[in-house]
């Protein structure tokens, strides 16, 4: 049958796909809309399988507040090049499903993947770009934290952004500063008190191991590798880190100096290029 070109424009409209890809479904579905949106469904599907061990490390970050700044998500969207991730229509999409997480707050990445965005869930509305680009993308990360003060950051790059949850409400600018200080410096957890077990192991592993191969004698060498983790501490705990703003105090110092009641109850963050 004939597929004129206002039929074309129509499926494009509805679905977002190309235009060529469109008259071929049409096509291929004897002009029967709602086939040729199956076919162009399939289609995604199949682009996406092609290209499921792709490293998507472009694409867009995404930080989001609640209006009682009490709660915040990270969303993060990847894609293959940085071509597609600064394309007006990949940065609406993105900022479609952030705004669909802070509205509702899924508890997790697939609660999120079958939220629905207009008439499509997140999940086919991110295959269905895979298909129209031909370049994986993926819903690579979501998290969200709760707190009785909430900040967020997106660095400029829009590939990167953290968001750290305070005990009480705090002065924006300061939360800020510790906000940027999780993004700049990426530590592995708030305190010591928090720190993962697997981490501390590691870390007293290398120190021992260190000490060992130093020739150190080996009354010492228990002794040398928690000096080891205390200076890991210091580097790579939020706390105890220098403060990126002054490096002559910790962080702990500045928060203390901002509100000495005020308390890092958690944070969250997530790079695309990490």
């Amino acid at each position: 049958m004939e597929i004129k070109a206002a039929d074309v424009a129509k499926l494009r409209r509805m679905t977002g796909a190309g235009m060529m890809d469109c008259k071929n479904a049409l096509v291929e579905a004897n002009g029967d809309y709602d086939r040729a949106q199956e076919i162009i469904r399939e289609k995604g599907k199949l682009v996406a399988a092609k290209r499921a061990d792709r490293e998507t490390t472009e694409g867009s970050v995404i930080a989001k507040i609640t209006a009682d700044n009490r709660t915040g998500i990270i969303v993060g969207i990847g894609c293959e090049t940085d071509f597609v991730s600064k394309n007006q229509e990949f940065q609406d999409i993105a900022n479609s499903i952030a705004e669909a997480a802070i509205n509702q707050l899924p508890t997790d990445a697939e609660a999120l993947k079958a939220l629905s965005v207009g008439s499509e869930s997140v999940d086919n509305i991110i295959t269905q770009q895979t298909g129209k680009t031909g370049e994986k993308h993926q819903l690579c990360y979501y998290s969200q934290i709760k707190g009785e003060y909430v900040s967020g950051y997106i660095h400029m790059t829009g590939k990167l952004a953290s968001i750290v949850a305070f005990s009480k409400v705090i002065n924006a600018e300061a939360a800020k500063d510790i906000t940027m200080q999780v993004a700049a410096m990426n530590p592995v957890s708030v305190s010591e008190h928090d720190c993962p077990a697997e981490v501390k192991e590691r870390e007293l592993r290398i120190g021992r191991e260190k000490a060992i191969m130093e020739g150190k004698p080996e009354n010492i060498v228990d002794r040398i590798a928690e000096g080891n983790l205390n200076k890991f501490y210091k580097e790579s705990t939020l706390l105890n880190q220098a403060f990126i703003k002054e490096a002559k105090q910790t962080v702990a110092d500045y928060l203390k100096s901002v509100d000495p009641e005020v308390k890092v109850i958690g944070f969250i963050r997530f790079s695309l290029s990490d």
